[in-house]
């Protein structure tokens, strides 16, 4: 126990002890030689020489423990009107059972295996099977695009693909089978078989010899045991958009990565063992991975699978309800959730229908959390609302409020102050410290801490040019903030989202925050768009809540004015444009670059991540409609 000025000082004077002792909590096959292994700077290695099983940590050790009959997941879906309960020793038998079905098809410890799945407790048992078997598994979001999903197979190579038939949205099933054929047929490199699992909503027609029932295979498989692997082997791969558009293979490994996630559960979240922790995201993206299958089942807490949204499945109050009906005390969703929620339901009036009264915290991450949906959520909920700073690469939060350690005040727009073990600067293009409450890159000081990515997959020159080069001794995060004079951070933007008004540096992410709090505003985009005069001068795009009739001149004029006030005529914002939706990822990123660049007449590719690519045709027609197009 200690302060978290205690924990911060330790974990950075003393890595190696801080993080031994998180270890302790681990079961290992084979203790360490080197908790902090320098020797290849600089990519550092946690926990060399140990031997341990990712799987065996988040299921074997618990029934060990006499926690057999927990639930360890709860699959919630609202658009097939099913719930599924699995006990810790029922998913155990289940991960085993596909774990020796994966090894029927040849699949080795350091195969990898691509699952391409959709939101359903079969995409974390696979991903459970592959970390019992030792095998690298790659999750890719299910109803990805069949060029995208080429790609992957490609780099990732893998001796299996575990799929489904087909996943479920809102209105519509989503085949995937057509798309794995697809991808198959594009990508060089061919999987020597393929798991089918198939649904009631649409089933798929298997190719002979390649394509195996997902059931027929764990019905002649035996059940497996784990395969102790090095603790510096690969976990997983889990690709990232790249600046050049071909994916980053971020590779988490086995050891750091099952003692940093079970350290956070108690000290950044405060949740005991058994406790029903729910992170609403996808199993395809770092969230998933990390909290709604390894951290949860690594703490011994009761996870969720959620199959729906926030808003639609049937309502703005889905939320609400898989709260109360699960018992969730702590939920870790995206501030874009809450701003559905928030447009579909201002006054919370859905939330009166449900008791909350176990819940005590909801996290945000994903996005920068605005004020205005922070005081909504906070009022609305009456509990924490606690904003938290992390990426793909690192895995876990960079900047937290630990809440397990020493809840601190909140401050709106900020994500508190670094969690221990994350060494964070803010320094110019020079590589030198900023002073407080000045915008400059936010870095880390290496070595990163457990947990994080100790590489690209096969790609290490890629990896220093991407995230070492530029900042010599630290990892670069690619975002821009500042430290306050109470060491408080605030992540304004993407680096690449800081604009350039004649000659001033200023922060989209600073004026999304004054349009966000206009009473009328849902939620809003600020990007730079060209100008002869000044070189670039801000957009402003606007969602208003449901039901606002307001005449859209007086709130676009209303909205100038907040930002003129509070940031002065310097940020020359005087365009602003109304319209339905913002185009985002299916993750919650706002694709503001993508925007710029169609303001800007530029060429531009479609995302592969988006989440609907017919709202950038909207776009464009209402940036042409209003003559914001090549702005000058």
């Amino acid at each position: 126990m200690g302060t978290l000025v205690d924990y911060f000082s330790r974990s950075l004077n003393d890595p190696e002890h801080f993080w031994g002792e998180a270890a302790e909590a681990v079961h290992w096959y084979r203790r360490w030689d080197r908790v902090l292994d320098d020797s290849d700077q600089p990519w550092y290695r946690w926990f060399s020489g140990a031997q341990v099983n990712t799987c065996y940590n988040a299921l074997d050790l618990h029934i060990e423990q006499g926690r057999g009959d927990q639930l360890a997941v709860i699959y919630d879906s609202p658009l097939t009107g099913q719930q599924r309960h699995y006990t810790y020793s029922e998913l155990r038998n289940e991960v085993a059972d596909f774990a020796g079905a994966l090894a029927a098809k040849g699949v080795v410890k350091g195969d990898r295996v691509v699952i391409y799945m959709p939101m359903v407790p079969e995409t974390a048992i696979a991903m459970l099977a592959c970390a019992r078997l030792g095998a690298v598994h790659s999750v890719v979001f299910g109803g990805f695009a069949a060029n995208e999903l080429a790609v992957r197979i490609d780099d990732a190579t893998p001796r299996v693909i575990v799929s489904a038939a087909c996943g479920i949205e809102p209105g519509r099933v989503v085949e995937y089978k057509p798309l794995l054929d697809g991808a198959i047929a594009l990508s060089s490199h061919k999987p020597e078989s393929c798991i089918i699992l198939q649904r009631p909503q649409k089933r798929a027609e298997l190719t002979t010899g390649r394509d195996f029932d997902w059931e027929d295979s764990v019905a002649a498989a035996s059940p497996h045991e784990c395969v102790p692997v090095a603790a510096t082997d690969p976990l997983y791969i889990l690709y990232t958009s790249g600046t050049t558009g071909e994916p980053k293979g971020v590779v988490r490994d086995n050891g750091g990565h099952i003692v940093a996630l079970k350290w956070t559960m108690k000290n950044v979240y405060n949740v005991e063992p058994g406790q029903v922790y729910w992170a609403a995201s996808d199993l395809g993206w770092v969230v998933g991975h990390s909290y709604i299958v390894y951290a949860p089942l690594f703490n011994g807490n009761t996870t969720i699978i959620y199959e729906g949204k926030p808003v639609g499945t049937p309502d703005a109050g889905a939320f609400w309800r898989v709260i109360a009906e699960h018992g969730v005390e702590v939920l870790f969703t995206a501030p874009t959730a809450f701003r559905a929620i928030k447009k579909e339901d201002p006054e919370g009036k859905l939330l009166g229908q449900y008791d909350l009264s176990q819940f005590k915290a909801l996290f945000l991450a994903g996005e920068r959390t605005d004020s205005d949906t922070l005081n909504w959520a906070q009022k609305k909920l009456g509990v924490p609302v606690l904003d938290h700073w992390w990426q793909t690469e690192t895995g876990w939060a960079i900047c937290s409020n630990c809440m397990g350690i020493e809840p601190l005040p909140i401050k709106e727009g900020s994500p508190t102050k670094p969690v221990p073990g994350w060494d964070l600067r803010v320094v110019d293009d020079q590589s030198e410290e900023v002073p407080a409450g000045e915008i400059g890159s936010l870095v880390v000081k290496l070595p990163l801490p457990p947990g994080t990515f100790p590489e690209l997959w096969h790609a290490r020159q890629r990896h220093f040019d991407a995230y070492l080069s530029e900042f010599p001794g630290f990892y670069k995060t690619a975002d821009a903030g500042y430290i306050d004079e109470d060491g408080y951070v605030f992540v304004m933007s993407r680096t690449d989202d800081i604009i350039n008004v004649a000659g001033h540096r200023l922060s989209t992410g600073a004026m999304e925050e004054i349009l966000a709090a206009h009473p009328d505003v849902a939620e809003c985009a600020v990007t730079g768009v060209a100008n002869e005069l000044k070189g670039q001068v801000p957009l402003g795009l606007l969602v208003l809540n449901a039901g606002c009739e307001r005449d859209h001149d007086i709130i676009i004029s209303e909205t100038i004015q907040q930002v003129r006030e509070q940031i002065g005529p310097v940020a020359a914002f005087k365009q602003a444009l109304i319209i339905d939706r913002l185009p985002k990822t299916r993750s919650g990123k706002i694709l503001r670059g993508t925007i710029q660049k169609i303001a800007d007449g530029m060429g531009w590719k479609m995302p592969a991540t988006i989440e609907d690519p017919a709202i950038l045709d909207e776009i464009a027609a209402a940036l042409q409609q209003a003559g914001y197009l090549k702005n000058g």
